[in-house]
């Protein structure tokens, strides 16, 4: 574990965009007040000319460019210590979700590389421990956007930065199911009103009805959670 409860290298080739989201809310403040760190890495900085270039044209042709491997892979070298996990955003890595997330959360901090363009030189990713990660099925301009997701994610778990544990403990994932419905004042709304379970006082049934709630929207939102869920409960549902 480091000084802090997490410490993250972001490469980049837009700095500027950093803290930003990051730097605000519940990470902002746990950033301000030493729970985790962020040190942000120009990649132009390895460059070798005079116009600090960072990519090319690829090889065979084709639209676009192409990340340098002699310029990401000493800005990795110089930042990378070996032990955190390194990761590069691309669409074709592993899913982040969220025991992605606890696992770069464990390891105590992480060197996350933001591509641009067309991709990086693949002997880079050959070279060096990589590990791909992929918000989702869509692509972005950049990997910098994927790294608010991961870094927002991991930060709100680090004691002491959400505040309240057993919110966390219930959140969606937490258990391998979505979220269970959630209400609040006014107790009538539009002609609405919260489901009576909720008013009654009785602890045990309020955490039937909310286990089952989670289960529903499970099952008719997310086949793939729900498949896993009840393969690891080894139930029959």
């Amino acid at each position: 574990m480091t000084a802090s409860g997490f410490d993250a290298t972001v490469l980049t080739l837009y700095p500027e965009l950093f803290p930003g989201p990051l730097g605000v809310a519940l990470s902002g403040k746990a950033l301000e007040t030493g729970l985790w760190g962020l040190k942000v890495v120009d990649i132009r900085h390895f460059a070798h000319d005079k116009h600090r270039s960072v990519d090319d044209t690829p090889f065979g042709g084709g639209a676009g460019m192409v990340m340098r491997a002699d310029v990401l892979g000493p800005a990795i070298d110089a930042n990378h210590d070996g032990a955190a996990p390194l990761i590069y955003f691309s669409p074709r890595g592993r899913l982040m979700d969220q025991a992605l997330v606890e696992e770069v959360r464990d390891a105590g901090g992480a060197t996350l590389v933001c591509g641009r363009f067309e991709g990086v030189d693949e002997r880079v990713l050959e070279a060096r421990p990589v590990m791909e990660v992929s918000l989702g099925d869509f692509v972005l301009s950049g990997g910098e956007f994927a790294a608010f997701a991961l870094l927002d994610a991991v930060v709100r778990l680090l004691p002491g930065v959400a505040g309240n544990a057993e919110s966390l403990a219930e959140e969606s994932f937490a258990d391998g199911l979505l979220e269970y419905p959630q209400y609040t004042r006014p107790r009538e709304w539009e002609g609405k009103n919260p489901p009576e379970v909720l008013l009654s006082g009785d602890h045990a049934r309020i955490r039937t009805w909310r286990k089952a709630e989670a289960e529903r929207i499970t099952r008719e939102r997310r086949p793939d959670l729900w498949r896993r869920y009840t393969s690891e409960e080894g139930t029959e549902q």
